[in-house]
């Protein structure tokens, strides 16, 4: 299984690339900017969705299911939602092909040209608030509180696995409210349901915050979002939640019937999280020997290998190593017992490594005459014999120790680079060395653009946790109340 993974260090984003096609989480296809996820990148996403998916379920929203296409005609009625949508729109013109008659393939059959064209859904907020105009009519239609899990399509120009992709997976929650406090009360909530989601399961520190009027999702009056760094000191969004106002309601005449019998626009919000996650937890915690997996989110957070010769040798093995299994499964333990043999143990070992499953237990003859079995850790590549009895138990807290140690690793990388700026030299010179840079800004688009173009840093967010601290903006002087976070980012 040896394979050559770029160093971290050398080419950060060659080394990205390598595990994700290593490990086999996904690789190209023969579509330009789409992705294949493979079956192990496929069942760590699984993961993650099952457990978003209780979440919001716990929180009383449900699922539902809205169309791929959107007519044109619904992307004119909000104005600034098509502005930051137009250039990324891929758009269904015809609806059939023909054989070209001088046989040189298939063409557009220009016969079957659509009525009006159809827009394959970059998000679903127009089509999701043209149905909702049928479902709502009273305030007894309201809260509705949708999820959909869905595949979108954004055209992009420059691509990379799971962090931007022309088609991705995610997560798009739509919801209607009779006033603006239940509608900030929501998005508020799916934000801290994300923030508490990528701490306790990614374990991926994350700073809360919202989005500055320029980087807002269009169509939103207000964007939250949660924003987490990668080990190159690149920052990554890695989930949004939008407080819509009425703007959409207005847009496609929803209304409803307030208890007094007027009527009323109703209140929005819209949240998603998507497959770019997957992409976070590889730069999270991965090093250059390959893929490193929180045990929450492994497919498999055990595996077992039977070191052996002959077929006696492993019958005995595999007895013991069953009964391993057995025991960590009633515990609630995720295990795969790898007895192929097409491949040596240190085959597999290097396998499991560049997998990153979390704990890796190795069984052999000499195993069994003195009644233990090695336990080699993912996270810190420690190898130790315990003793066999009780290893469920032994096994349960090294899960519970790999998960802590890795968010901690995580947090303490993050701490160590993250720094306050507060002069213009400053500030470039550590944007320029990588991390989150506080700095005062002074809060008009014209700095935060002239900030962009010369250090190609943007404000992350305005974080929620307000320090009331004053001072003067790092590029015009001019007062500001606050510190904002900067970095590079993806």
């Amino acid at each position: 299984m040896a394979k050559n993974i770029t160093a971290r260090d050398t080419d950060y984003s060659k080394w990205y690339n390598d595990i994700v096609q290593q490990a086999d989480l996904a690789e190209n296809s023969g579509v330009r900017g789409c992705m294949v996820i493979k079956p192990y990148g496929y069942a760590i996403w699984e993961k993650m969705q099952a457990e978003l998916d209780r979440m919001f379920k716990a929180t009383g929203h449900v699922n539902a299911y809205f169309p791929l296409f959107i007519p044109k005609s619904y992307f004119s009625k909000e104005a600034s939602h098509v502005d930051g949508f137009a250039k990324e729109c891929a758009i269904v013109t015809h609806y059939r092909l023909k054989n070209a008659e001088d046989g040189s393939g298939v063409i557009v059959d220009p016969t079957a040209k659509l009525e009006e064209e159809l827009i394959v859904r970059p998000t679903s907020e127009t089509i999701i608030w043209d149905t909702y105009r049928k479902w709502i009519q009273s305030y007894r239609d309201l809260p509705l509180l949708i999820n959909q899990w869905a595949n979108v399509v954004r055209w992009e120009m420059r691509t990379r696995l799971f962090l931007r992709t022309t088609e991705f997976l995610w997560q798009e929650g739509h919801t209607a409210h009779a006033t603006k406090k239940e509608a900030v009360e929501e998005t508020e909530q799916m934000i801290g349901i994300y923030a508490k989601f990528a701490e306790g399961f990614m374990a991926m520190p994350v700073v809360i915050g919202t989005k500055t009027e320029s980087e807002r999702f269009a169509g939103a009056l207000e964007t939250y979002c949660i924003e987490a760094l990668m080990q190159d000191g690149k920052a990554l969004q890695a989930g949004t939640s939008h407080f819509l106002g009425q703007n959409f309601a207005k847009a496609f005449d929803v209304k409803f019937a307030t208890k007094e019998g007027k009527q009323e626009y109703v209140w929005a919000s819209s949240w998603g999280v998507s497959t770019r996650l997957m992409g976070a937890l590889v730069m999270t915690h991965s090093d250059d020997y390959g893929l490193v997996l929180p045990p929450k989110l492994a497919p498999f957070q055990v595996v077992i290998v039977p070191i052996y010769k002959g077929e006696e040798q492993l019958e005995a093995v595999s007895k013991v190593a069953n009964k391993v299994k057995k025991a960590l499964e009633e515990k609630g333990i995720s295990v795969k017992f790898d007895n192929r043999d097409t491949h040596k143990p240190g085959w597999k070992f290097a396998e499991y490594e560049l997998k990153g499953v979390p704990l890796r237990l190795a069984l052999g003859a000499r195993d069994l005459e003195n009644g233990t079995i090695e336990i080699a850790r993912r996270d810190t590549l420690e190898k130790e014999a315990y003793q066999i009895t009780d290893i469920e138990n032994k096994v349960e807290h090294l899960l519970s120790q790999i998960q802590d140690n890795l968010y901690k690793k995580a947090l303490t990388f993050r701490e160590e680079k993250t720094y306050k700026a507060d002069s213009k030299k400053e500030f470039v010179k550590l944007i320029n060395e990588g991390g989150f840079v506080y700095a005062h800004w002074d809060g008009t688009s014209e700095t935060e653009e002239l900030i962009k173009q010369e250090t190609k840093a943007t404000i992350r967010c305005i974080p929620l946790e307000k320090t009331g601290e004053s001072g003067e903006c790092v590029f015009s002087g001019k007062p500001s109340n606050q510190r904002v976070l900067f970095a590079k980012s993806y």
